[in-house]
């Protein structure tokens, strides 16, 4: 991994080939910016979504394993060590938990010149006891071993804050929040979507007129999964046709109840459609999108599904409350609470006036405030700033990037 020119070297670190999709389109931002981009990530396991990486950005694989492992971890931050030392990096940013802290202190050994992390969201919160300290001691060392830390949301920069994570001044939003933004064209209903969209319908034998309820994201219990099926099995009784649309992945780091399990795996009005590179035409076959987790960052489902023009209903719980205004760009409920999961889906789902006006809107924030550009160029002015502070290199090398 030699030096190729005398382009200041950006690494940007994820604990999870999925992560990257984080990610898609700020490395080739950052190469066009005058930056030599390195992306370190653990190889895709079996089952995991699969992200289209660009060829154009170097990748190293670097085992980094999600769950507390002493010794995994031991072997991570020697082969992160490892890594720097080679490439020599002039700006780290790391994010996700695991690879927050391994990576962060590996480039604060390694004494990386700038350091970023960006804070994805607090782990900790649906944790107890000895773990939730563990969790909240190692988010603070995290934090402590940057020079910045990028918050992705309003909500999640204010619990940290409280938890003594971080001070204000240590911290940052880029433009309304997201640590990527999205990009609006991929989800917008066009013709070949909407075929798409009746393809998968007729592939699922979901009968016309059918509601469909979509969730996206690991099948775990954090993420609300119980609650949500407890609450489609209140609604088939009021909803004969409906239908629950599951994209994601079952995870043994936070299972499931085996009850629950079996349930989503036998009845017949659950889809189980596993992992997709393309979630746009799964959005465009849904009435709603339900969020139910027990904690967020900035979730992007929720700005894709707002993108494709979806209400949403989600848990009141950080993250999710930045981006789903209760009656504006969608519906909130007490976490856990089945029962106003139920109602809240209930609403959206025979109410079609108020779903379409709650999707509206959501899709105008997202046009608004979530631009990809506008999160990129936001990070690029970080970057200048901290280097031009460390008087590391010369401006006319990082020149802002032709669109």
């Amino acid at each position: 991994m030699p030096r190729t020119s005398n382009r200041p070297r950006l690494l940007i670190a994820v604990n999870s080939s999925i992560a990257t999709g984080f990610l898609q389109g700020q490395p080739e931002y950052f190469q066009n910016a005058g930056f030599d981009v390195t992306v370190v990530c653990p190889e895709r396991r079996v089952g995991e979504w699969e992200v289209a990486q660009p060829d154009t950005v170097r990748k190293v694989a670097v085992p980094i394993a999600r769950e507390i492992s002493p010794l995994r971890d031991i072997f991570s931050t020697l082969r992160l060590c490892s890594v720097l030392r080679a490439l020599r990096p002039t700006i780290t940013n790391v994010g996700t938990p695991k690879a927050g802290l391994l990576g962060g202190f590996a480039a604060w050994l390694n004494r990386v010149p700038c350091r970023f992390y960006t804070l994805h969201g607090l782990r900790f919160e649906t944790t107890r006891g000895l773990r939730r300290k563990i969790l909240i001691f190692a988010e603070r060392l995290a934090c402590r071993f940057a020079h910045r830390v990028v918050c992705v949301s309003h909500s999640v920069r204010e619990k940290a804050i409280g938890y003594g994570l971080i001070d204000r001044e240590h911290s940052l939003i880029l433009g309304a929040g997201s640590c990527n933004g999205i990009d609006m064209s991929r989800y917008i209903p066009t013709p070949e979507r909407v075929k798409r969209a009746a393809e998968l319908r007729d592939s699922f034998k979901i009968p016309k007129g059918a509601p469909v309820i979509l969730f996206v994201g690991r099948l775990t219990y954090d993420k609300g999964i119980c609650e949500l099926t407890r609450a489609f099995l209140q609604l088939e009784k009021q909803i004969p046709d409906i239908r629950l649309l599951l994209v994601g992945t079952f995870e043994e780091g936070d299972p499931l109840p085996q009850e629950i399990r079996n349930r989503l795996e036998t009845h017949e009005r659950v889809i189980l459609a596993g992992p997709v590179n393309d979630p746009a035409p799964y959005y465009a076959i849904s009435d709603v999108l339900v969020l139910p987790s027990h904690r967020e960052g900035l979730p992007t489902v929720v700005l894709e599904a707002h993108a494709a023009g979806k209400a949403v209903v989600g848990a009141a719980v950080t993250g999710i409350v930045d981006l789903v205004v209760h009656g504006e760009t969608g519906l909130l409920f007490p976490v856990g609470s089945v029962s106003a999961l139920s109602g809240a889906i209930a609403t959206l789902v025979t109410n079609k006036t108020l779903a379409s006006k709650l999707g509206r809107a959501g899709q105008e924030q997202v046009r608004r405030n979530f631009r990809q550009e506008t999160i990129w160029d936001g990070m690029h002015r970080e970057y200048l700033n901290v280097l031009r502070r460390e008087n590391r290199q010369r401006p006319s090398i990082l020149s802002q990037p032709q669109n």
